[in-house]
């Protein structure tokens, strides 16, 4: 198994699954050797392959990646855009050369994608993931796609910001900011990673769909899911101020421009929609009900 993205928040417990579950892992990252620190346990002995998504733009590109190799799950993804290393090449164009490159020598891809997208999207951050599918679907054979909602879990940028919010005596909250999410544990991602990674292909190729939306069991929107986040501290609940909903968007724009947080423009339109799969299929990947986050 080839984990791209390997030692990034999703990747690194899917690598850990994976290695719970007897696979043989190599980890797929920027920089070999920079980040043995950042993967626990036995996942930091895995082999190392530098790997970097924009330069991987051509089919053939891939091959001296994946060709000892079963599968290829793709844990990458950017919040923002850095050089060479932009929504278009990363999201979209990477993804469906890979797609490609599976298809002609008949490895598995799995893709991480994210719950919430849609065309009408303003946010390059969420038309380029979309886009992407678009491209696994058109141009793969093999191909799963997994879509989590919201994570939780100890390493993640978002996630560390959310709960150091939860702490504070006040936070605000967009106006408008109505949409619930589904918030899941990143370790029961990895879980279902895993299972994917390794699923029968007879099974997927009759019928059933290769699309797995997933998400916690319990539904929240933002305000009520900082709210709950702070219940694990305290039970005294915070004030939420809320905010215009024209300077949030003021404010993802300049946060984009800066880099300093999480919130970006894609967060503020995914606040603003559901963001909660259809049919969850966290429980059938996990056979068990998904840990409670908050």
């Amino acid at each position: 198994m080839l984990v791209l993205g390997g030692s990034g928040f999703v990747g690194r417990h899917a690598v850990l699954s994976l290695l719970r579950d007897g696979a043989d892992v190599i980890v797929g990252t920027r920089r070999p050797g920079h980040v043995s620190g950042r993967l626990p346990g036995a996942a930091a002995d895995c082999p190392q392959r530098e790997v970097h998504l924009d330069k991987l733009l051509e089919p053939d590109d891939w091959q001296p990646l994946i060709d000892d190799v079963d599968v290829v799950l793709n844990c990458v993804g950017i919040l923002r855009q850095r050089g060479r290393e932009t929504y278009a090449r990363v999201h979209t164009r990477a993804p469906a050369a890979l797609a490609e490159a599976c298809a002609a020598r008949d490895k598995r891809l799995v893709h991480v994608s994210a719950l919430g997208l849609h065309a009408g999207a303003g946010s390059r951050f969420l038309t380029s993931k979309l886009a992407g599918e678009e491209g696994i679907r058109a141009r793969g054979d093999d191909w799963i796609i997994a879509r989590p909602s919201l994570l939780d879990g100890e390493g993640g940028f978002g996630a560390w910001w959310l709960r150091r919010i939860s702490r504070l005596p006040a936070f605000f909250a967009p106006v408008g900011a109505d949409g619930r999410i589904a918030a899941l544990d990143v370790g029961d991602l990895g879980d279902a990673l895993s299972r994917l990674c390794r699923a029968d292909p007879d099974v997927l190729r009759l019928g059933h769909s290769r699309e797995f939306d997933l998400g916690g069991t319990t539904h929240y929107v933002f305000r009520d899911y900082v709210q709950a986040l702070r219940r694990r501290h305290t039970d005294t609940p915070a004030i939420c101020i809320p905010v215009p909903a024209l300077l949030a968007r003021a404010f993802a724009h300049f946060c984009d421009v800066i880099h300093f947080t999480p919130f970006s423009y894609g967060h503020w339109e995914l606040l603003r929609r559901d963001n909660v799969p259809e049919d969850n299929r966290l429980p059938e990947l996990l056979r068990r009900e998904p840990k409670k986050v908050a």
